[in-house]
């Protein structure tokens, strides 16, 4: 993973200039919810509260799937990525539950202003 492609949700990066648009680019992760935290996400979710196991499983993936984007965007040349959206899912069936993560944005070559 490269440190050197800085992210942002932003459309610019202050102190820098676009030089390049390069392309949209995007990472998909899924992941699998194991079944101990399904029951204890359902007890929290009867009894109330926050549930910490569902809320590192969420940072997990969004943490994952950003290193991707930085992947991606660094294998078509690009050091950043701008105006960058996550969108989180669920999926389930048969007795599982799968979190689905999609990380976009606008791969580009920035420099110092």
């Amino acid at each position: 993973m490269s440190d050197r492609v800085i992210l942002t949700t932003s459309s610019h990066l202050e102190g820098y200039r676009v030089t390049e648009h390069i392309d949209i680019v995007s990472a998909e992760c899924v992941f699998g919810m194991n079944v101990l935290k399904d029951m204890f996400s359902s007890f929290r979710d009867f009894f109330g509260g926050r549930n910490k196991s569902s809320q590192d499983a969420l940072r997990e993936a969004r943490v994952a799937c950003l290193n991707e984007l930085r992947r991606e965007a660094e294998s078509m040349g690009a050091n950043a990525v701008v105006a960058v959206d996550l969108d989180y899912s669920e999926i389930s069936g048969g007795g599982k539950s799968m979190l689905f993560l999609v990380a976009t944005g606008t791969a580009v070559k920035v420099a110092k202003a």
